[in-house]
């Protein structure tokens, strides 16, 4: 039982800003291993989606689950058509709280 995984754009944006955070501080060879790392995480989704913890005080059907310590991954199951969609990825410590008003 397998599941298609995609990013939202919101999600790809995050990828991008976490890059551009690391590559500045640490390098582009640590930036992009660190979000390949991500991606190939959440490519995990597509076996195993029922992961984390629910947020449906956020909004219905939201989990988050947490990344090395230093991300949390906001992202929700559709059964049908058996589809993850990952909606965030926050970076050191950025709050998943509000999501419910700006629609993320």
């Amino acid at each position: 039982m397998t599941f298609t995984v995609g990013f939202s754009a919101s999600a790809k944006a995050d990828l991008f800003a976490i890059y551009n955070y690391i590559a500045d501080r640490a390098g582009a060879e640590i930036a992009l291993r660190f979000v390949e790392s991500i991606e190939a995480y959440c490519l995990g989704f597509a076996t195993m989606p029922e992961r984390g913890t629910k947020r449906d005080e956020l909004r219905p059907g939201l989990r988050t689950v947490g990344f090395k310590r230093r991300a949390t991954i906001l992202f929700e199951v559709d059964r049908d058509p058996r589809r993850v969609v990952i909606h965030g990825v926050y970076y050191g410590g950025r709050s998943v709280e509000g999501l419910e008003e700006n629609g993320e």
